[in-house]
């Protein structure tokens, strides 16, 4: 096995100064994005969502952002996950991008509430018809016998419910509204350039911080 510590890489692609990053953070955030499906880099809408359990334990997984604006981040997942009954009892999360190509990391903190049922139902609608039927085949975070019960799931799904399946009732979107964000620039030398806004009586305050 090569040695872990020796491995080194020296970041060089891009710099993030004050005076060339927008105002408000989602503006930022959305020009980088914006650059990194243009750079075709893989799955540029891929995040790492943290939540926090009663026991005080943190857990993260990935999951896939389906729409932002002012207001915050939206994903769509399964209300009785293990995510989701940790959301339910601490509303706090914190999301990551890292576009490994693009030597950049994005960081979000702030209060998740559960976005109208309206937009979950509109965005349910959108999505592929197995995609659709999954919702209702997977009690995600269970413990299962097999991956034969999800097929099993999906088969009864598909006879239940038909070509235009309702929404489940456990399985819908989320929002997380920022109060804190930081962006990540890879330098040389590991003098990165870190920015971050923080929101103060209504106002977004940027300051840089020490990599």
């Amino acid at each position: 096995m090569d040695d872990l510590a020796a491995l080194r890489k020296s970041y060089e692609r891009a710099e993030l100064d004050e005076s060339a990053s927008a105002a408000e953070p989602w503006q930022q955030f959305s020009h980088w994005l914006n650059e990194a499906i243009t750079a075709k880099i893989p799955e540029p809408n891929a995040m790492t969502l943290a939540t926090v359990g009663a026991d005080g334990r943190p857990s993260t997984r990935i999951v896939l952002i389906k729409g932002f604006d002012a207001q915050g981040i939206v994903w769509y997942t399964n209300y009785e996950s293990r995510k989701g009954h940790e959301l339910a009892g601490n509303a706090f999360a914190a999301l990551q991008f890292h576009w490994v190509e693009l030597e950049r990391v994005v960081r979000i903190e702030g209060r998740v509430d559960k976005v109208s049922e309206q937009e979950s139902d509109a965005y349910y609608r959108s999505r592929p018809l197995d995609s659709r039927l999954g919702a209702w085949a997977s009690p995600q975070s269970q413990v299962i016998g097999s991956r034969a019960v999800l097929v099993a799931n999906a088969a009864k799904a598909a006879v239940q419910h038909g070509l235009n399946p309702a929404r489940p009732p456990h399985w819908g979107g989320y929002r997380l509204q920022p109060d804190r964000w930081e962006f990540w620039q890879g330098r040389k030398s590991r003098l990165h350039d870190r920015l971050r806004y923080r929101l103060v009586d209504g106002a977004w305050l940027r300051e840089r911080l020490a990599p």
